[in-house]
């Protein structure tokens, strides 16, 4: 029986950039990014979990918005179908704004995979390894969301 994760993640975008977690892969050594947040744990909101995870993965505070984004990822119906088959996780994303800076030192807890944090800029972001893919055609060189709210089951 595969479980349902719930997933809240931050869309902080600044000075025409977009934050992201850089991850870097164990088994590749390929270097890619994904939104800073993750798992809900029992008994909290969604806005509890994105707090929680942006200070432990940022060591920051962040303000959190509303939701603009949400999808599903279904593992066995995608590309690492192998590693995710036993995944089905909903991720539903938030704008965001820091309250203060990134601070290395307030980490508590990387996500796996994760090595540090990057800015791309907007208009570059289709130029790099991004998970979800789907967010190099949802989110314009302005920051501005165009899509519908919910994507599917995509990555």
């Amino acid at each position: 029986m595969i479980k349902i994760r719930n997933s809240i993640k931050a869309i902080i975008i600044e000075n025409s950039k977009i934050l992201f977690n850089e991850m870097k892969s164990k088994s590749t050594g390929e270097l890619f990014y994904i939104l800073p947040g993750g798992g809900q744990e029992g008994g909290e909101t969604f806005i509890e979990t994105l707090k929680r995870e942006c200070l432990e993965e940022l060591g920051a505070k962040v303000e959190v918005g509303e939701i603009v984004l949400i999808r599903e990822y279904i593992g066995k119906n995608h590309e690492f179908s192998q590693e995710h088959s036993h995944v089905h996780q909903i991720e539903y994303m938030f704008k965001c704004k820091l309250d203060e800076p990134i601070n290395k030192s307030n980490i508590t807890n990387l996500d796996f995979q994760q090595i540090g944090h990057k800015w791309i800029d907007l208009k570059d972001i289709k130029n790099n390894n991004i998970y979800p893919k789907v967010i190099k055609e949802v989110i314009d060189t302005q920051g501005n969301i165009i899509s519908p709210l919910y994507l599917g089951d995509i990555n």
